[in-house]
């Protein structure tokens, strides 16, 4: 059973059970009923109290039975509260660390509700695409008031439990022993009638319709492409305008109407793929990790910087080597400069910023790192000068260390092979700028050892990250990905398109850049570099040659003011370029291809297609464990719009027969040989299944 049922003089001790938050499933909820029940039919019991074990009262659903028959069983939370709401008997509820969701839900229907201070509360749900569906907003209203329950309901931000003590919400805070103060409270009111029951409290609030009317306007405004926090404002204006049963009927429509939209999927897809990507199949949970307490990062760089910042921010300290002063001195003043800027922000104290900053040092010499318990190569991508480092840091790194390469094409294996401890290094992938972006890709070598792997992933939670495991090839999961992506979007420009327009049409699709800005913000030479590599390994891979004269011009982006777009010092601000947009058009007449009007559907369709296609392959060839991770990259490494789920979600949304359809059709245009589906999209698609 995930509820425990005690007696303690006369009151009767509900305890959740049900590890790591007390989630709401059907044996706690059955839990709870079968408790009120049998405290109700004991004549020595006067009162209930309702508490969780552990770390916390209750976060809410049981996330392990999302989508799955017992999430909608009875006893449903609905008939939880009603049990406890209609109980002849006082029930308390007692709440530390956490209530959220459902669990504040559940505490709402209760009698009285006791807190200690610095528990965290909240509705949450709108964060899933959804609104609380069991009373939170038609109740919460009534003991917080009209507006704090709005912004807490729209929001989804959790409030701490000492700032609502004032509000209807509490009934007592307890400052010392929560159950004992608990118990206490419950003798106290044990004989109280009639039974207070938050349904019954009238909300009043002057000149409502006003308030909720702006409101509308301004959750409308900010809530971009997502119907649920308008929903939300729908479901608390109802708490106002309709007797307390009607306003339940209203909260629950709108909750069906949202669990059906594309974007609650969407939403709650990635929740559950960022859960899903840090399970390794072969890796089990109590697989041994190996101790970091210790870091060095190899060249102090825009990437070897931000590397060295997230361990800084772990706690974790970390020593940056350079081969000269001068390289040295930049990277370290450019880290505190970056401290600087979030301070002034107010986004972090005096006190953190030195601490911060101290954890960070410099040095010259190899040997001055060789007790560290993890290296993380940032030096130039180019197998030669990764050959030096690593044979290098094989002599120096005390046996145990982890050696990772923060390489974004490389061949992890090769690497390792420079190295008489290939079971010691892996990919740790870091997105630029690396102290900011959330995806971490941890590149599995075919030697890699298991508790590397599970240290490595442990570690990207520590730092903050969302760790993603991809096996070995070229350019991993979202480098390989993107590069069919830039192919169609060059191939774009050679038969009609410029980039304005290319990035405005995926940047109207939620992209939050769209490849020719990306391409200046990265450095357009760095995928000249790659397209070089490329025509001598892959002579039939076909590329538009118009990025190669792009960067020949010398236009390498936002660093030489000049690269797809024109730019302005000072102003990171793009804007159309003529020498540019003459050029393209110049290069397919040389081409012999005649300019069509390209609709901003069919440049979508190309370049998210482009992506799905090559995300299939990378499937059905086990570099990505799971359809769910090539979705994680893209909505935390490249601004895939989340709202629609990552690329290979939004395929099943669109329909894998639609997206074969379209492809189909590409493959009778320009360069269509780029088209043809990868055997396991063909398959599902014929299957009328999906990828997720």
């Amino acid at each position: 059973m995930t509820a425990e049922y005690q007696v303690n003089g006369a009151v009767a001790v509900i305890t959740l059970a049900n590890p790591p938050v007390n989630g709401l499933g059907l044996s706690t909820r059955k839990g709870i009923v079968d408790g009120v029940t049998k405290a109700l039919s004991d004549a020595a019991v006067k009162a209930v109290v309702i508490t969780g074990a552990g770390k916390a009262f209750s976060g809410g659903a049981d996330i392990k039975e999302f989508n799955t028959p017992a999430a909608m069983a009875e006893p449903t939370l609905h008939t939880v509260i009603r049990v406890i709401e209609n109980a002849d008997k006082p029930v308390v509820a007692a709440i530390h660390s956490v209530a959220m969701g459902g669990g504040l839900e559940l505490a709402l229907g209760c009698h009285y509700r006791v807190a200690v201070p610095g528990a965290q509360i909240a509705l949450p749900e709108v964060k899933l695409g959804i609104l609380p569906g069991a009373g939170g907003t038609q109740r919460l209203p009534r003991v917080v008031g009209l507006e704090m329950a709005l912004n807490m309901i729209v929001s989804g931000t959790p409030v701490p439990s000492e700032k609502l003590a004032k509000t209807k919400l509490f009934d007592q805070m307890i400052d010392g022993d929560l159950m004992q103060g608990a118990v206490a409270f419950a003798n106290k009111v044990a004989d109280v009638r009639p039974l207070p029951k938050v349904r019954d409290i009238r909300i009043d609030y002057p000149n409502y319709e006003g308030f909720l009317q702006f409101s509308r306007n301004t959750v409308k405004a900010m809530a971009g492409p997502f119907p649920a926090p308008l929903k939300c404002v729908e479901a608390v204006a109802a708490a106002v305008t309709q007797k307390f049963d009607e306003g339940l009927k209203t909260e629950r429509e709108l909750f069906v109407e949202l669990v059906q939209t594309n974007e609650s999927k969407a939403l709650r897809h990635a929740f559950f793929a960022e859960r899903a990507a840090s399970k390794i199949p072969d890796v089990p949970e109590d697989t041994p990790r190996r101790e970091i307490k210790s870091a060095a990062v190899i060249g102090a760089g825009t990437m070897g910087g931000g590397i060295a910042m997230n361990f800084a921010n772990a706690g974790i300290p970390v020593k940056i080597l350079e081969m000269k002063q001068e390289a040295l001195d930049k990277g370290l003043a450019t880290i505190r400069k970056n401290y600087e800027n979030t301070m002034k922000k107010g986004k972090l104290t005096q006190e953190k910023f030195d601490q911060r900053v101290g954890l960070i040092t410099g040095t010259l010499s190899y040997e001055e790192i060789g007790q560290c318990d993890i290296v993380v190569e940032a030096v130039f991508e180019d197998m030669g000068v990764k050959e030096t480092v690593f044979k290098k840091l094989d002599e120096v790194m005390k046996q145990g260390a982890i050696l990772a390469s923060n390489t974004s094409t490389l061949d992890v294996d090769k690497i390792a092979s420079f190295t008489k401890r290939p079971q010691d290094v892996i990919g740790l992938h870091f997105f630029s700028p690396a102290n900011v972006m959330k995806l971490l890709e941890i590149v599995r070598g075919e030697k890699t050892g298991k508790d590397v792997l599970a240290t490595s992933m442990a570690l990207s939670k520590k730092i903050k990250k969302i760790g993603v495991v991809s096996g070995v090839c070229d350019g991993f999961i979202g480098n390989r990905m993107i590069e069919q992506y830039s192919r169609q979007a060059g191939f774009l420009l050679e038969e009609g398109a410029l980039p304005e327009q290319v990035d405005k049409a995926v940047e109207k699709f939620g992209f939050a850049m769209g490849p020719f800005r990306m391409g200046d913000l990265a450095g357009n030479d760095i995928g000249w570099y790659i397209r070089k590599r490329r025509y001598v390994e892959k002579p039939e891979v076909t590329y538009s040659k118009t990025a190669d004269l792009l960067c020949e011009m010398g236009r390498f982006g936002q660093k030489t003011s000049a690269g797809w777009y024109d730019y302005k010092a000072g102003d990171r601000k793009p804007y159309p370029s003529q020498m540019v947009n003459d050029m393209i058009v110049k290069h397919s007449a040389d081409l012999g291809i005649e300019r069509r009007k390209i609709s901003d559907e069919e440049i979508v369709e190309r370049l998210v297609y482009a992506l799905v296609n090559e995300g299939a392959r990378i499937l059905e060839e086990g570099i990505a464990q799971r359809a769910s991770d090539i979705d994680m990259v893209y909505l935390a490494g490249y601004g895939f719009p989340v709202f629609r789920g990552g690329p290979m979600f939004y395929a099943d949304t669109v329909g894998l027969p639609n997206v074969v359809m379209a492809m189909e059709k590409f493959a009778k245009g320009n360069h269509g040989q780029a088209w043809t589906p990868a055997p396991l999209l063909a398959r599902l698609a014929a299957e009328g299944k999906t990828f997720n």
